[in-house]
């Protein structure tokens, strides 16, 4: 027979038990983000993640590993495939065949306001099928996007004024922007925006292609001497990719979640990088930098130099099973309807 005080101290036992059992159950992804927990863009990663949190009721999380412990920015897309981690920021001028439909976003188009870039960029890749399957091939799936907004460049040294002083410079630059920088006489030096500090430093480079958040949050303000307004398109092939097999492991429900989270991302960071560029251009200034702009005749020639790389691209995506030219021609199409609702409502989070 069981005395009262044994039972009291069973039931004890099992409400203990009880309180300590988790309510649901939760599952944790790794996220894989080669850059530093510093920044624009880190900001905009932490806001995703905390609303994949909110939304899915703590149900989903995702478990950030920052600064490139995981993989490069220059292996994200094998780690992510492989399932080194299960989601994260993938750079696309990395990886022109794998990314190819993703590199659309960097073409040096007339394209320079970041918030019309992302949202043309995202309905295209999250809506379009020909991309959906291509990626899928890969076991990818993509989230969302950032961008880098307009193609800037700092210099060691005396700023570059005009299209005919990059010539003999040492420009870190990629993509596009990179190779035409190199065909207008400048001599292009292969490295990624996280060694652009040590280049400068060390006197590998004259000059990198940059962004103007980027001041603060690699620290290029020690490093700048000058600042030039180029506005010459931008890079937004950067975004967030999945892993697709883990993808398709998730319910409907947490499926929908990053979806929606990563759809929000056009909007939060195009909030958060209209303040962060003016913030790191007020740091220049504040540090006496001197800072000028190109010309509306020097950005038409560096357009016009870099039209045969829009051609390259369109026959690169064909290569690959894609309709190269429609697809431009959808972006293009998307491009002006944002314009369009940018200058009609203004930024989203104007609006009130």
């Amino acid at each position: 027979m069981t005395t009262p005080s044994y039972r009291t101290a069973l039931m004890a036992v099992g409400l203990t038990a009880a309180l300590a059992a988790p309510a649901m159950s939760q599952t944790t992804l790794i996220y894989g983000e080669p850059g530093p927990n510093r920044g624009a863009r880190a900001e905009a990663t932490q806001w995703f993640a905390d609303q994949v949190a909110e939304q899915s009721g703590g149900d989903l999380m995702l478990d950030i590993t920052w600064g490139g412990a995981l993989f490069s920015e220059k292996a994200a897309v094998q780690s992510l495939r492989d399932g080194v981690a299960d989601l994260g920021s993938v750079i696309g001028v990395y990886f022109p065949q794998d990314m190819v439909a993703y590199g659309i976003a960097d073409l040096p188009l007339d394209n320079p306001d970041p918030w019309v870039g992302m949202k043309a960029t995202d309905a295209l890749m999250r809506n379009n099928e020909q991309i959906k399957a291509n990626l899928a091939a890969q076991n990818l799936v993509y989230v969302g996007t950032y961008t880098t907004s307009a193609v800037q460049m700092g210099c060691k040294g005396p700023a570059v004024t005009s299209v005919d002083q990059l010539a003999g410079k040492k420009v870190r630059g990629v993509g596009a922007y990179g190779q035409t920088f190199r065909d207008l006489g400048a001599t292009l030096v292969d490295m990624s925006v996280y060694e652009a500090y040590q280049g400068m430093e060390n006197g590998l480079l004259d000059c990198t292609q940059t962004y103007s958040y980027l001041v603060a949050a690699l620290k290029f303000d020690e490093v700048f001497d000058s600042y030039t307004f180029i506005d010459w398109g931008q890079v937004g092939a950067l975004g967030i990719v999945m892993n697709k097999s883990m993808f398709d492991s998730l319910s409907p429900e947490q499926q929908q979640v990053i979806m929606t989270a990563g759809e929000g991302l056009a909007d939060e960071f195009g909030r958060i990088i209209e303040q962060a560029n003016a913030e790191s251009i007020k740091i220049l200034e504040d540090a006496g930098k001197e800072i000028v702009s190109f010309s509306d005749e020097d950005r038409a020639r560096l357009t016009e130099a870099g039209q045969p790389y829009l051609d390259e691209w369109v026959a690169r995506a064909d290569a690959a099973g894609l309709d190269g030219q429609a697809l431009l021609d959808e972006y293009r199409g998307l491009i002006a309807q944002y314009t369009q609702e940018l200058e009609t409502q203004g930024y989203p989070w104007e609006r009130g």
